[in-house]
């Protein structure tokens, strides 16, 4: 089978996505700043050495790849935004984006294909339009942070094109997981007894299982026909209110309180952040559909099902 080499390899979607490549006879690589050696790590998967700061890139592991998977960039929402954080998040897309490039360009390697994470945030906030038929691809990159966080990501990735390396891109809803993510953030006031609904709880929350989303890298790395971009959400978007109480159904039964969170109270403790969290983003996934792809969780209820009740 292939050579995968991954970046954000060792993130939460790095971890699930390692494993599923794994069990379908592929061998990862992982650049890391720190590579571990291969007796602390699971069989089928070795650390190799990359250093942004130094545009550094082990030129063995890059040519022994047969495809790239690009996850690397700081956590959007791992620490509070200021001007230092949002040059952190913008710069680690950029600055990786372009590495991977430029190695490319002077690393002599067998690389078919990129494939490479965005976000939804790419959108914005829903619009009349947006409302009725969800966000497509074609639309422009939103002007805020986020937006144009999202567009000089995929900015700095496209130049793999020139160099003749099929490149897909796929704009990442709510990824749910148990092992990190929005999801553990839900989970947490739940486990006290109460669903705690952000806002006023209308705001369409456009997610994925993170099972769904590595199958859909899978599924890009093996179909040449995949290439541009893809939404990455399931086809079954729901507003916070719904999948919060769907979250504490499950998890609690009819034994929880659900509560209210004022916008006001968000942006106190969360800041600039708290746009995105009361921002309602209604995003279409009928073009991933229309690849063939199959949802193993297309719907929030099976998902939940799965992730509180394995």
């Amino acid at each position: 089978m292939s050579t995968i080499l991954i970046t954000g390899g060792t993130g939460m979607i790095g971890t699930r996505l390692s494993e599923i490549l794994i069990e379908n006879g592929h061998d990862i690589i992982i650049l890391s700043r720190n590579p571990l050696p291969a007796a602390q790590l699971p069989k089928g998967i070795r650390h190799a050495k990359w250093d942004l700061n130094k545009k550094y890139i082990d030129p063995e592991a890059f040519a022994a790849a047969d495809h790239i998977i690009h996850l690397a960039g700081a956590g959007v929402a791992d620490k509070r935004w200021n001007k230092k954080r949002k040059e952190e998040i913008v710069n680690s897309r950029a600055e990786s984006g372009a590495l991977l490039v430029h190695a490319m360009q002077t690393i002599p390697n067998k690389i078919q294909s990129v494939h490479s994470a965005s976000g939804i945030g790419w959108y914005g906030a829903d619009t009349q339009k947006s409302l009725q038929n969800g966000f497509t691809e074609e639309a422009p990159a939103d002007t805020e942070f986020l937006g144009e966080t999202c567009r000089i990501w995929e900015e700095k990735i496209q130049g793999v094109k020139a160099l003749g390396k099929r490149l897909t891109i796929f704009r990442l809803g709510i990824v749910l997981s148990n092992t990190g993510g929005a999801l553990v953030e839900f989970k947490k006031p739940i486990r006290l007894g109460f669903a705690a609904i952000l806002g006023n709880g209308k705001q369409i929350i456009s997610w994925i299982h993170i099972d769904d989303l590595c199958h859909l890298f899978l599924k890009a790395m093996t179909d040449d026909a995949m290439q541009g971009v893809y939404n990455a959400v399931a086809p079954d978007t729901v507003t916070n209110k719904q999948l919060t109480l769907s979250l504490a159904k499950a998890m609690r039964g009819r034994f929880y309180i659900p509560i209210h969170v004022p916008a006001f109270l968000l942006e106190w403790v969360l800041g600039e952040m708290s746009i995105e969290v009361l921002k309602s983003a209604k995003v279409n996934s009928f073009k991933t559909q229309g690849t063939g792809f199959q949802y193993q969780y297309p719907f929030l209820a099976d998902a939940i099902k799965e992730l509180i009740h394995p």
